[in-house]
């Protein structure tokens, strides 16, 4: 504060120096935090550019690494250019997920990674129908399994021996061998080694239970007969349930036997008409 001594234009001159003197140094320090800010930034983004390019880096120099990974498991049933493209999937997350600080030995890091990748690309999408995790598992242990019991035991290992070295019941095995089609199921098309050349798959099939096809006729048939007169139903039951003869059906509805029949022929008719034009339907 100026001395009171001084006359009161210099007191007021004084102040104003020594307010602009703050805001000069307010401005000044405002600059130097910017400054500092800046470089922090500036700082920031090198180091991310460097992890980046460090990143980068061990992606390309690790691409053989990958594709051998991926052609370890080309005898599957899966195209191998997918194979190589879901490992260098799991090659770029081991490189993010990769600290130099801990190990400096990056490919044993990435090898159980970008198998893991692969696994998991069989597991979630390589499956037409896809069975129980559980037993997904299961084939995977019975397909490491196998080889290995085959040369220790000098030959092809039994259901019964398999099911005793994984510790499962023979019918789990069975499922779990079994499951591999559902990966690649046969197409209804494919041809088949029978006499015939033109034989396909889905022909030597069972065309199964009719049962269900002709309940959902007889329902459809039965909605009909609902919409005949009286004595129309009465014939038909007459005639196709009971199958009584037109004779028959004539002396106990009082007509003639030619006049059942042409009741019956347009009987039939509107049937037919009322189902649509039904082929299963036929006098």
């Amino acid at each position: 504060m100026p001395p009171q001594h001084l006359s009161r234009s210099v007191r007021r001159d004084l102040r104003q120096a020594s307010e602009r003197t703050r805001r000069v140094r307010r401005s000044e320090r405002l600059r130097s935090l910017r400054r500092q800010d800046a470089d922090s930034i500036r700082l920031k983004r090198t180091e991310r550019c460097s992890e980046k390019l460090g990143r980068r880096e061990l992606v390309v120099s690790h691409l053989q690494l990958a594709d051998a990974i991926a052609h370890r498991y080309a005898g599957r049933p899966q195209d191998a250019d997918d194979l190589r493209q879901v490992a260098y999937l799991g090659l770029v997350k081991a490189a993010e997920r990769f600290d130099p600080e801990r190990s400096d030995d990056f490919a044993s890091f990435a090898v159980p990674t970008i198998a893991g990748e692969i696994k998991r690309h069989f597991r979630d999408n390589c499956w037409f129908v896809r069975p129980p995790r559980s037993l997904q598992e299961l084939k995977s242990t019975v397909e490491h399994e196998v080889p290995r019991m085959a040369q220790q035991l000098g030959r092809d290992p039994s259901r019964g021996e398999i099911a005793e070295r994984v510790g499962e019941p023979a019918e789990r095995i069975d499922e779990a061998i079994g499951c591999s089609r559902a990966m690649h199921p046969m197409s209804l098309d494919a041809p088949v080694s029978t006499a015939d050349e033109h034989t396909a798959f889905g022909d030597t099939l069972d065309s199964g239970d009719r049962r269900l096809e002709q309940a959902e006729q007889v329902q459809s048939l039965r909605r009909a007969c609902r919409e005949l007169p009286p004595r129309e139903r009465l014939i038909i039951y007459r005639r196709f349930y009971e199958e009584r003869t037109q004779s028959e059906i004539a002396q106990e509805i009082g007509v003639t036997q030619m006049q059942v029949s042409r009741l019956l022929t347009s009987t039939l008719a509107r049937l037919r008409s009322l189902l649509g034009g039904a082929e299963w339907f036929a006098a």
